[in-house]
């Protein structure tokens, strides 16, 4: 059994609203990248990159999903839930003329900001935005609306399973000490954010494995230099070791729970 960190290697998407301007993550691209994906397991990590807006989508049950935004250009929001419950027949007659825009809620964010968007809700990411995303590993999702562009849509799907109401908004991060921040803890998986000024002897987990995904800063993680946009997988059982930041380093931590 490998008893080490591993780094797991990326893969790029390309997207009709992905961009170009990937760094400081990974390198700028002639390609408008839309999508880094780290599939790992359970848990599936992503670096998203947008220019334009997303499709209006819904999830089915088994796709949890949390965003960490990383980079925000001003204006930059994300639309979680409706503005006010509707019927589902109201919802199919707005996403058949377009008028789902308006009645999206859109919250403007921030770098450090987090929003869980779980199964149901209907959502769409805006232009603007680099975050990581973190999701249940289950590759379905019913695009409901999308501003005209000649993709296939899944009305009947996402009707049946949307929440057509309402949704809290931004989860507010707990800090637990020690520069350790519990972003988003669910029976799904538990993301905590770690900023690291000095070293750390890292004490993994007897029974599951972590992921570290390194999002800002550099250093060394059991002797490997680290920069960002890098995603280590951490075994369980696996022996200390020890993370060395130069400078300032951020890590976001995710496992299940």
């Amino acid at each position: 059994m490998n008893d080490r960190p591993v780094r797991l290697e990326p893969s790029f998407v390309e997207k009709v609203w992905g961009s170009t301007r990937l760094e400081p993550w990974f390198r700028d691209s002639d390609r408008k990248i839309g999508e880094v994906w780290f599939p790992a397991e359970e848990i599936l990590v992503k670096f998203l990159f947008t220019t334009e807006r997303l499709s209006v989508q819904v999830h089915p049950p088994g796709k949890t999903e949390m965003w960490y935004i990383l980079r925000a250009e001003p204006g930059a929001a994300i639309a979680l839930g409706l503005k006010e419950p509707v019927s589902k027949e109201r919802l199919r007659e707005a996403a058949l003329s377009g008028e789902i825009e308006r009645m999206l809620e859109w919250f403007p964010v921030a770098p450090g900001d987090v929003l869980l968007n779980r199964p149901g809700t209907v959502h769409a990411l805006g232009a603007g935005l680099v975050l990581c995303e973190i999701q249940q590993n289950y590759p379905v999702t019913y695009r409901l609306y999308d501003y005209g562009r000649p993709r296939r849509l899944h009305l009947e799907e996402a009707l049946a399973v949307a929440k057509a109401e309402p949704h809290p908004g931004k989860s507010t991060p707990v800090e637990l000490g020690d520069g350790v921040t519990r972003l988003v803890e669910c029976e799904f998986f538990v993301t905590d954010r770690l900023r690291l000024g000095e070293p750390l002897l890292y004490e993994p987990d007897p029974n599951r494995y972590h992921l570290l995904i390194v999002t800002e800063g550099a250093g060394t993680l059991s002797g490997e230099p680290v920069v960002p946009g890098e995603l280590w997988r951490v075994p369980a059982g696996s022996r200390p070791f020890e993370i060395r930041p130069a400078g300032a380093l951020e890590l976001v931590r995710t496992r299940l729970p």
